[in-house]
């Protein structure tokens, strides 16, 4: 086993838009002293990572992200290989990112995508940024697979929707944060609807079993009201993450894990 070299790790789910709420999540952390020394994330786990992870504050982030209408996210693509493209995200990460490779960011970043090609997942932590954060948010039939060196990658959150495994032995506290909690859907009137709903179920499948690794695991139940294509909701979305956080880390038995783990290195530290 390796030894471990961070004090902090976290780990952000896919959920589409419903990452905002990892945003919440990581405002909520920074105000109690928490801040991660290391960050894997899916999907819309990576994209919060990706803009925390250089620099921006989630506040910031979650002003950048919201900034853009529906359309701006999700584009109409010719539907040979997917139905909308992520056009209006590359361009935001373009216009506001200051890495350009997973080595210039503040704090190290895994975002885990699929590899289409051979079937497995794989985590990206070195090289170029912006295609690698772009595969891991690809949501397959919803969004065109992106081609890395001729290696065809969708979401991450088809194999790995919460992907623990490349911090898993290097952190002494593990932060968990799952914003795809799956309620009843009345409505699957359309391909998007039902293609949005399939893959939904999907990320959510190995969720109980992988929390129990996590030494704070948040999950807002209430989420399941929300949809993963509806950035209009973002700052929702954003305050029920953070709302959750805040109760979760009222809890005295979280309380006394914290001080246990992590006593004199987290408590009033400057990022």
């Amino acid at each position: 086993m390796p030894d471990e070299i961070y004090n902090t790790g976290l780990v952000l789910s896919g959920g589409g838009t419903r990452g905002f709420a990892h945003l919440g999540v990581l405002q909520a952390l920074n105000e109690e002293g928490i801040y991660p020394d290391v960050i894997s994330g899916a999907s819309a786990g990576a994209l919060a990572g990706v803009l925390y992870c250089d620099g921006i504050t989630p506040q910031e982030a979650l002003k950048i992200m919201k900034g853009s209408s529906r359309l701006d996210y999700m584009k109409p693509a010719m539907p040979r290989d997917g139905l909308l493209q992520l056009s209006g995200i590359k361009k935001i990460l373009e216009d506001h990112l200051h890495a350009r490779n997973f080595e210039d960011l503040k704090i190290p970043l895994y975002a885990s995508a699929t590899d289409l090609n051979n079937g497995k997942p794989v985590y990206f932590s070195k090289g170029q940024l912006l295609d690698p954060i772009l595969a891991s948010a690809s949501i397959p039939i919803l969004f065109k697979p992106v081609i890395i060196d001729n290696i065809h990658y969708v979401d991450g959150g088809v194999l790995d929707n919460l992907p623990l495994k490349p911090i898993e032995n290097l952190c002494r506290f593990k932060i968990g944060s799952f914003v795809n909690p799956v309620g009843k859907e009345e409505s699957l009137t359309s391909l998007i609807k039902i293609t949005e709903r399939t893959f939904m179920i999907m990320m959510a499948k190995e969720v109980t079993e992988k929390s129990k690794k996590f030494d704070l695991f948040i999950s807002p139940q209430e989420l399941k009201n929300y949809g993963i294509l509806s950035p209009d909701e973002a700052d929702t979305v954003y305050k029920i993450g953070y709302e959750a956080t805040r109760e979760k880390l009222k809890e005295p038995e979280v309380r006394q894990l914290i001080a246990a783990r992590l006593s004199g290195t987290w408590k009033d530290r400057e990022r």
